[in-house]
């Protein structure tokens, strides 16, 4: 049984958050509300746009915020961003085993292709899921189970990997092995929210150790 890689794309396939920090700041402040990084990481970070608004600007139309949130955000990336270090070994990798992998974000599918393009990795991604497409987003495993679905695998095969306590959530309860990466969130607050280990980057030395758990073919490779 190979191992299936699904991964989360925001602080996980790219170092995003500081988009999303200075994209919010603005945001707020054209509101007249002053809002810090501190603030993103405890309010924002990993929830749903519509569900941040809707709480934070009751008299405002989430919809509308979100959209001009999404466009500020697309406008900052740009056409070129740095993947994250180690993933396209990684994914050179996923390539000659013949692993299956995925995108599963709660990103709406305009930025996530955005995304995907600026770090110049978009076909290397058979399945791109979107959680405002699937039944719920995270941190209901919906996603996740969507992903494994469209790849043929089940969750013994299965890793995720993932950045924020939401995403976490819904990877565990989907049942996938869940890998934190270290890109905003200590490796304690990642464990907190249920991950089984965690990582700085695809370049941790670690990783391949872990991959292991969920590659029962190893054994026979080196027999």
């Amino acid at each position: 049984m190979s191992p299936a890689l699904l991964f989360d794309l925001d602080g996980t396939l790219l170092k995003s958050d500081p988009l999303h920090v200075a994209v919010f700041i603005d945001l707020f402040a054209e509101r007249g509300r002053e809002i810090d990084e501190a603030f993103y990481m405890r309010e924002i970070h990993g929830r749903h746009n519509l569900d941040i608004f809707a709480e934070l600007f009751p008299d405002a139309d989430p919809q509308e915020m979100s959209d001009a949130k999404e466009a500020a955000l697309r406008e900052r990336l740009g056409t070129e961003a740095e993947p994250m270090p180690g993933l396209v070994d990684l994914l050179d990798r996923a390539d000659a085993m013949g692993w299956p992998r995925a995108v599963v974000t709660n990103a709406p599918r305009d930025n996530a292709e955005a995304m995907l393009s600026a770090i110049g990795l978009r076909d290397r991604f058979e399945v791109l899921i979107i959680g405002d497409e699937c039944e719920r987003g995270k941190p209901d495993p919906a996603p996740y189970r969507a992903a494994m679905a469209a790849l043929g695998v089940d969750a013994a095969q299965s890793i995720a990997f993932e950045d924020s306590p939401s995403g976490v959530k819904a990877a565990q309860a989907a049942g996938a092995l869940t890998i934190g990466l270290r890109s905003s969130l200590d490796d304690a607050a990642l464990r907190r929210a249920g991950a089984d280990a965690s990582i700085a980057d695809f370049a941790d030395p670690t990783l391949p150790g872990l991959i292991a758990r969920r590659d029962t073919t190893q054994g026979a490779r080196t027999a």
